[in-house]
Formats: C-alpha cells, sequence, structure tokens
C-alpha cells in the first residue's frame, strides 16, 4: 500500500488510512532518512490510536510506553538511533516489547534487523522533491 501525504494537514488521514491496513500486525519497523517524517507520522498514528499523553521521539530513552486513553491498549515506540551494540537491546529486554501482543513502531530498525520478529511490517518513509511524504508498506491483505 502506498499513502501520499502533501501536507501535515493531511497526515492524520494517512494515519487513520494506515490503522485500517495494519490488521493483527503489532510489530512495525519504519525506515526513512533523518527527517523524513518518522516519528511526526507515528505520533499522528498514536493520537489517531486514542493517545493523549505528549509524544516524542525516545532517542534518549530508547523506548517510550503509552497507553491509549479509549482502548486502553499499549504502545511501544522504539528509536534505535543511538544504539552502538545489539548487546544494549538484549539488556533492554526487547523481546518482552516485541513479542508482548502490544503495538510496537520501531524508528532506526536497521540498526537491530537480526533482533526483528519474522512478522514486523516494514513501513518506508521518503520525502518527495515537492516536499510531501510516500509511505509503503504491505498492508495485512498483500
Amino acid at each position: 500500500m502506498e499513502l501520499k501525504i502533501d501536507s501535515l494537514e493531511h497526515i492524520r488521514e494517512a494515519a487513520r488510512t494506515f490503522i485500517a491496513a495494519m490488521g493483527d500486525n503489532t510489530v512495525f519497523a519504519f525506515y526513512g532518512k533523518m527527517g523524513a517524517g518518522k516519528t511526526t507520522f507515528i505520533k499522528a498514528v498514536c493520537e489517531e490510536l486514542g493517545i493523549t499523553d505528549v509524544i516524542n521521539s525516545p532517542t534518549f530513552a530508547i523506548v517510550n510506553e503509552y497507553r491509549s486513553d479509549t482502548t486502553g491498549e499499549l504502545i511501544y515506540h522504539f528509536d534505535f538511533y543511538r544504539i552502538k551494540k545489539l548487546e544494549e537491546v538484549y539488556d533492554m529486554g526487547y523481546e518482552d516489547y516485541f513479542y508482548s501482543g502490544a503495538l510496537c513502531f520501531i524508528e532506526w530498525p536497521e540498526l537491530i534487523e537480526d533482533l526483528l520478529p519474522g512478522n514486523t511490517v516494514n513501513v518506508y518513509i521518503e520525502e518527495t522533491e515537492n516536499g510531501s511524504r510516500m509511505i509503503r508498506f504491505n498492508d495485512a491483505e498483500e
């Protein structure tokens, strides 16, 4: 599936479409260059899922935990940008998160690809020449 976001005014609509296509998948790996909009899109998805807490990139904490005010569902937001060794990810107990059944949104997954579950949905975010964003991923039906 491809989603085009022409401007920030349309990001919530794209987030709703993404949520509708998530199916039963729980682990989503977001690929994209620095500044492509990974955190911004994850924030919009979390807000559409009922998160009212402040949502920001867990760059220093590695993982932020949120709970939906509407469903009570747990959501984990990871940022592995600062990971130097896989041992750091082992030490944080990544399996407890990735295999918990809770939604996991992962930024910079290329740094931990060997640890991602086999059913991880890869989401690619690219900035186009005109500044819009293209989001590509396989939805549950593909």
